[in-house]
């Protein structure tokens, strides 16, 4: 029984420590990491990663859950499929606003790509959803491992270390949904090849 008690709050503590939302920053980082926009002012990159931060995690989780107690449901009753599409909603229209201040502001197209990526994620999360539960959590960690091969492609280097790296936090993060009993082996696995498609082709053509 505590092991079992254990085991949830481990699963607990990643799937907290792996929102959904986290793509568009650990995109940019990585972006302003390893790519010739390493030589941006760190003033400039602050800021690209506060507004994002702020439009992309910040206020949609504080929306859902303001949602969330106006209901009086709990974490895992939002979780049910019918209960989902509100929060998708709300995800979508904050990142179609940070995505329209972007382009106001006249950021790189790299930049932009990057959340264009993840509200595509989120939007074909949000549809699918109709039919059928999908996990958003490994769509997020799907769309930064086709969002990795797609700059790979462009910037041409080598992906397979970092990608490994994907896959392995992937199969912890869609072990500890099945623990949780969120999600199913289908969903999660559903789930990545969602993002990681959904990223590629975005950053990659459009």
């Amino acid at each position: 029984m505590r092991r079992d008690k254990q085991m949830i709050l481990a699963a607990r503590m990643m799937s907290m420590l792996f929102t959904p939302f986290y793509l568009p920053i650990i995109g940019l980082i990585a972006l302003f990491t390893f790519s010739y926009m390493n030589i941006f002012p760190l003033s400039y990159k602050l800021q690209v990663l506060i507004m994002v931060y702020f439009f992309t995690i910040l206020l949609p989780t504080l929306l859902i859950h303001f949602y969330r107690r106006y209901q009086g449901w709990s974490l895992i009753e939002l979780g049910q499929r019918e209960r989902r599409m509100v929060p998708y909603v709300l995800s979508i229209v904050c990142y179609f606003t940070c995505i329209y201040i972007m382009e106001r502001l006249h950021l790189p197209h790299f930049i932009i790509s990057i959340v264009i990526a993840a509200l595509l994620v989120q939007i074909v999360c949000a549809l699918i959803n109709v039919w059928w539960k999908i996990s958003t959590h490994t769509a997020a960690i799907g769309g930064v491992g086709g969002a990795l091969f797609a700059f790979a492609e462009y910037m041409d280097f080598n992906p397979v270390w970092w990608l490994c790296l994907v896959f392995v936090v992937a199969g912890i993060l869609g072990t500890c949904r099945m623990v949780l009993r969120q999600h199913t082996l289908s969903q999660v696995i559903g789930g990545f090849w969602v993002g990681f498609v959904c990223a590629a082709v975005s950053i990659l053509f459009i």
